[in-house]
């Protein structure tokens, strides 16, 4: 369940920065392009991405531990503008997917989803009773 609500959280995210035209990222939906599809599309790019921030992320932080330190962090936002283009290389091999034009405007992007990531994070945990 934990899954699905992050894949579904992930697709608003990415949907919204799509919808800023300066970041130059876009989604190409599955053929012929109706809402239904461009939902689709969405979904299975958010999936996408969660799986590589979950594998590949995870193993990348922990390589790059020492930069983090170095850094206080701001290396994460580079690593995962990294993985937002890792996502679009992955679906470019299809005719759908995510594309990003740029590195640059990727990484503000990412920040982007990071952010609303974080703000429905707060929203959706589970409260404990005491």
């Amino acid at each position: 369940m934990r899954f699905i609500i992050r894949v579904v959280v992930n697709a608003f995210a990415i949907w919204v920065v799509t919808l800023i035209t300066a970041l130059q990222v876009t989604i190409i939906p599955f053929p012929p392009g109706e809402t239904l599809q461009l939902v689709l599309t969405l979904l299975l790019v958010a999936a996408i991405f969660a799986i590589v921030n979950t594998i590949i992320g995870t193993v990348i932080k922990v390589l790059a531990f020492p930069l983090y330190i170095l850094t206080l962090g701001l290396i994460g936002l580079v690593i995962n503008a990294f993985l937002l283009w890792l996502t679009a290389w992955i679906t470019s091999f299809w005719n759908w997917g995510l594309r990003v034009e740029d590195f640059w405007l990727g990484l503000v992007a990412a920040i982007i989803i990071s952010l609303i990531n974080w703000v429905f994070g707060i929203i959706l945990r589970p409260q404990t009773k005491d």
